[in-house]
């Protein structure tokens, strides 16, 4: 799982990195607004926009506690039908509280620490700085083979490449294809490995779950008032009637 779980991440990184480096820092990232801000809506103070924020962060919990108070989930890691359904549920909570996914986190971070850089070689630079903070590895030495793609454009156009140049990204991004077929990065597959990390991280959660759930349940019953009761099954339990 973790190997997978790496190379989805990667996959994902390396596609919006590749798209945020041609689009030139032009997209517009929306985080907790749905909507960009009118321009004659008047500047909020500190206190407010915390207070914006604690609300936001608010509704999306108790949304999220709503849908868990209603779709039942089995704890059972290994029965696949169980970890299908808790995915499901966990997909339902991230859609209706409005979380983002991970594919979407990743885009949402390289968009906004990447906007506004004019030049290819800055804007590789800040990606590094970015996989560094966030404790990512770069496994496959992507990001040297895209530099050195970089270093052949920049020598064949003899100037530093900016990002709005759009004839000379074209030789980038086509540098950068050559890159992705290396590795074996096929960007139309990445819905399906995208699909098969999420049943993994699944049952990976409900692995967690389970035991979380037998350690309390074991504690509890080292208590005396407990000590004749017999552990009832985790799979039978319902998180429900906890929330």
């Amino acid at each position: 799982m973790a190997l997978a779980a790496r190379l989805v991440s990667r996959s994902r990184q390396l596609y919006s990195a590749q798209a945020a480096l041609a689009n030139g820092g032009a997209t517009q990232v929306r985080f907790y607004a749905k909507e960009t801000a009118p321009a004659d809506r008047p500047p909020v103070n500190g206190d407010d926009l915390l207070k914006g924020i604690f609300f936001e962060v608010k509704k999306k919990f108790e949304t999220a506690i709503g849908v868990l108070k209603k779709e039942k989930i089995t704890i059972d890691p290994d029965d696949p039908a169980a970890v299908s359904r808790y995915a499901q549920v966990m997909r339902t909570v991230r859609q209706k509280a409005g979380l983002l996914s991970d594919s979407e986190r990743i885009k949402y971070t390289i968009e906004t620490f990447t906007k506004g850089i004019p030049d290819a070689r800055t804007y590789l630079n800040t990606l590094q700085e970015i996989r560094i903070k966030s404790g990512l590895i770069d496994d496959f030495g992507v990001e040297a083979m895209m530099m050195e793609a970089l270093e052949k454009v920049e020598k064949e156009i003899k100037k530093p490449l900016l990002r709005s140049d759009k004839k000379n990204m074209g030789l980038l991004l086509a540098e950068f294809e050559k890159i992705n077929k290396k590795l074996g990065i096929c960007k139309e597959d990445l819905p399906k490995i995208e699909a098969e990390l999420e049943m993994d991280i699944a049952k990976s959660e409900l692995t967690e779950l389970k035991k979380e759930c037998v350690e309390a349940m074991e504690l509890q019953l080292k208590r005396e008032e407990f000590k004749d009761e017999e552990m009832p099954d985790v799979r039978k339990l319902d998180i429900r009637n906890w929330l």
